[in-house]
């Protein structure tokens, strides 16, 4: 069977309603023009601070050979428009097509390519763990299946759709997963995608602030669930041990499928130990059968991510041997990573965002990982920015991880407006005040790290990503360039 992708004309028909005689020529969209060459089609958003209307004819001098466009462009090339009743005959390329929003075009075209197309759908949601999910999912199911997943965070209204687009006929099994800022944006996904299996991961307060309440977030994931069909087809693969997550199972028709750390899941786990960067370890019970896992993956917590993944294996028809191997291979830690720091210390970085559970997940991870693995004994350091959007849990959240710090770290520098909480939290749970450090900003929480630095420390940085703390990483990472460099005459 020819592999059937999308094609210039595919994208109108699902844009436009109708389908040109010609351009059968395989195409993948983009958003960006710098991105462009030779089959790409531009779709040209209005945001606030760019306009994509601005380098359509950079994407066409790249290759481009079409842009969805809002309005008039300064570029000659031929154009069609959503509302005429015929289309040319013929018509050269690049092209021009004209559409009321580009958004609702390329959600419209998705939808349309999704039609043609029958692969199992998986989407995950939940307020900590999706992407992680998604990919370790994903390299379970690529032991017996063709799977095309979506990339990095690709998890909204703009990203799903462009990974909708990437289908083609030999792709068995899609896997996305699906983000929320308010109720209606899940089911509103969903609709597109069509899922066949839904994954929820947990409900925290996170992002709490946009969606209202915690109650609010979990009408938002259960909505995964409700899009589902009827089993056996449909298949929601539920977390037992989060109490909301588990009360999704009376609001789908599909077959509920509980994982968890309680034996009354279908799949559930014990004997779990962390490795520290080497991974974890934990057995696996699934009716009458039991057998033991390494993976390697960061941290206890990433119990639930293996056991995510099983099911999803044991719902597609794998074997236990594919299911094994696929998590044994599995080198998916893409939120934290492990390198080495200036005189043989050693950064956790997880810098990419930053909740309660999260955050607490990885102290548990830094509690976890031992003097040996090769290092000489050293301090733990915890340089926490300021979580947001948390609303009313902004305190409580705060003081948690704070007092957590105090049973995990040697030192705390505490970076943001929110600093004094995270403060106030480890001096409560007995962290000295002098070894409670408080930084304005990620420049000054550099400065107060490089003051305090010993060899073999372990220092773990998180926040959330409009504090920067990215820039704390590449600062350790050139340490000897910057103005606070150790000196020359410390120990290695």
């Amino acid at each position: 069977m020819a592999q059937q992708s999308l094609t210039l004309a595919d994208l109108i028909e699902g844009i436009m309603h109708r389908r040109p005689a010609a351009w059968e020529t395989p195409v993948h969209p983009i958003i960006d023009s710098r991105k462009a060459e030779p089959g790409a089609v531009f779709f040209a958003f209005q945001g606030e601070q760019v306009d994509g209307h601005n380098y359509v004819a950079d994407a066409f001098s790249k290759g481009a050979i079409a842009a969805v466009i809002e309005r008039d462009v300064p570029v000659e090339a031929d154009q069609i428009m959503v509302g005429d009743e015929i289309l040319p005959d013929t018509l050269s390329l690049p092209l021009l097509i004209r559409v009321p929003s580009s958004l609702e075009a390329l959600q419209a075209a998705a939808r349309f390519w999704r039609q043609q197309l029958d692969p199992r759908v998986i989407g995950i949601t939940g307020s900590v763990g999706k992407t992680t999910t998604k990919e370790v999912t994903a390299h379970v199911l690529e032991s017996q299946y063709r799977v095309l997943y979506s990339t990095g965070s690709f998890n909204n209204e703009i990203g799903l759709p462009l990974t909708l687009l990437a289908l083609t006929n030999a792709h068995e099994y899609l896997v996305l997963e699906m983000g929320m800022y308010v109720p209606g944006d899940i089911r509103f996904l969903a609709e597109i995608a069509q899922p066949h299996i839904g994954i929820i991961t947990n409900v925290e307060s996170v992002h709490i602030e946009r969606a209202g309440s915690i109650e609010a977030i979990a009408l938002g994931k259960r909505e995964l669930v409700e899009a589902l069909p009827a089993a056996p087809e449909g298949v929601a693969i539920l977390n037992y041990d989060d109490r909301r997550v588990r009360a999704m199972a009376d609001f789908t028709v599909a077959r509920p499928f509980f994982y968890g750390f309680s034996s009354k899941a279908d799949l559930w786990t014990d004997e779990v130990e962390s490795l520290g960067l080497e991974g974890i370890r934990l057995r696996l019970h699934y009716g009458k059968e039991q057998l033991y896992i390494k993976a390697p993956l960061l941290g206890r917590h990433s119990a639930h991510t293996v056991l995510r993944a099983t099911a999803a294996g044991l719902v597609a028809g794998l074997d236990w041997q594919a299911i094994v191997e696929g998590l044994r291979t599995s080198n998916t830690q893409l939120r934290l990573v492990a390198s080495p720091g200036p005189y043989n210390s050693l950064i956790l970085d997880d810098t990419y965002n930053a909740s309660p559970p999260s955050t607490l997940a990885a102290l548990n991870l830094l509690r976890d990982l031992q003097s040996g693995e090769g290092r000489q004994p050293g301090r733990k350091i915890a340089v926490l920015g300021d979580m947001l959007e948390l609303g009313d849990y902004e305190e409580a959240g705060h003081l948690k991880v704070g007092c957590r710090v105090a049973s995990v770290a040697q030192e705390l520098i505490a970076v943001g407006n929110l600093a004094p909480l995270l403060a106030r939290g480890a001096e409560l749970c007995g962290l000295e005040p002098t070894h409670i450090h408080i930084a304005p900003d990620a420049g000054a929480a550099i400065t107060l790290l490089c003051e305090i630095l010993q060899p073999h420390d372990v220092i773990l940085i998180k926040g959330s990503r409009a504090m920067k703390m990215e820039s704390i990483v590449a600062a350790l990472a050139a340490l000897r360039d910057t103005a606070c460099a150790l000196p020359e005459e410390m120990p290695a």
